[in-house]
């Protein structure tokens, strides 16, 4: 068996540069879950379970394209860790024009660590130093006045003040500068083939707040083994961002549908979800793992 490597990508303290990971063109604290959580247990939920799910797609296909993006995006490495909340407590949490999605009868909530490639022009091109960067959100699932579904970011952590700087100004999201890294180890051994992501808030407060997850991927889940629940988490194309009076603006976010993946969760002992405002998680997430899709950006809109 040969040696066990390591590939480490971090925001430097400097600014939140991230380095760019080779073989690419041009991305206790409260809540803690026990380990060992496998992706997808649970029952297979039937579509008819759904309530305000993700309808307005077939298996996970985005229901429209973005031909004109004002920016080009890859979202790789990702790990989707959900928890069922009461309707009432994601509610209370959302602006005038926005209505909490339930699945099977609850509301969800998820954290979604991940690598984060930005890519802009005509030319597709990435700017390395720039465009590379670990992120963490927090999010909810919502439906606005006009029965579209979407996201609702709770909190975007990401390692680049830039980035931060801009997604805050432009789209009004409330991105948090933060100390990240992305850690992953292939080869034998008990750490070989485990994805860690590491967070630490610096700006703006609450300050030191901080999240870990450790998780190994599996394979790739059949897409006929994909249910309901499975597209109501992922498959979402549209988020919603606040505005300073009247109902959220919203932007869409083409891309093909996710590969998902099998995930075991070896560690978690996060603190973002109850800096949203929401109770700790309770009890092991639904889990899953993607290796990435590449994502068109569409303007704000009404």
């Amino acid at each position: 068996m040969g040696p066990m490597s390591v590939h480490d990508w971090s925001g430097a303290a400097t600014g939140g540069d991230a380095v760019p990971p080779p073989g690419l063109g041009g991305s206790g604290l409260a809540g803690s879950g026990p380990a060992g959580s496998v992706g997808r247990s649970g029952p297979p939920v039937p579509a008819a379970g759904v309530r305000g799910a993700a309808g307005d797609t077939a298996a996970g296909t985005c229901p429209f394209t973005v031909e004109r993006p004002v920016m080009r995006q890859r979202w790789e490495r990702l790990t989707f860790l959900h928890w069922p909340y009461e309707a009432d407590a994601v509610q209370r949490l959302l602006p005038a024009g926005l209505e909490a999605e339930t699945c099977d009868g609850t509301a969800w909530v998820s954290l979604v660590p991940f690598f984060m490639q930005v890519r802009t022009g005509r030319r597709d091109l990435a700017a390395p130093w720039v465009g590379f960067f670990p992120e963490t959100n927090v999010r909810t699932y919502a439906r606005d006045e006009r029965g579209r579904p979407g996201i609702w970011f709770f909190s975007l952590d990401a390692a680049r003040s830039g980035a931060v700087a801009v997604a805050r100004t432009s789209y009004r999201l409330p991105y948090f500068w933060s100390s990240m890294r992305l850690v992953e180890a292939a080869g034998p051994g008990v750490d070989g083939g485990t994805t860690t992501y590491t967070c630490r808030r610096r700006w703006p407060g609450p300050r030191g707040v901080a999240s870990r997850v450790v998780v190994r991927p599996g394979e790739r889940i059949p897409d006929a083994e994909l249910d309901a629940r499975d597209h109501f988490l992922t498959a979402r194309f549209r988020l919603f961002s606040p505005v300073r009076s009247g109902p959220p603006r919203t932007a869409r976010a083409w891309h093909r549908p996710w590969p998902l993946h099998r995930v075991e969760l070896l560690g978690l002992d996060d603190g973002l979800v109850a800096a949203a405002g929401l109770r700790a998680p309770a009890g092991p997430p639904l889990a899953h793992y993607s290796p990435g899709v590449d994502v068109r950006i569409g303007r704000p809109e009404s």
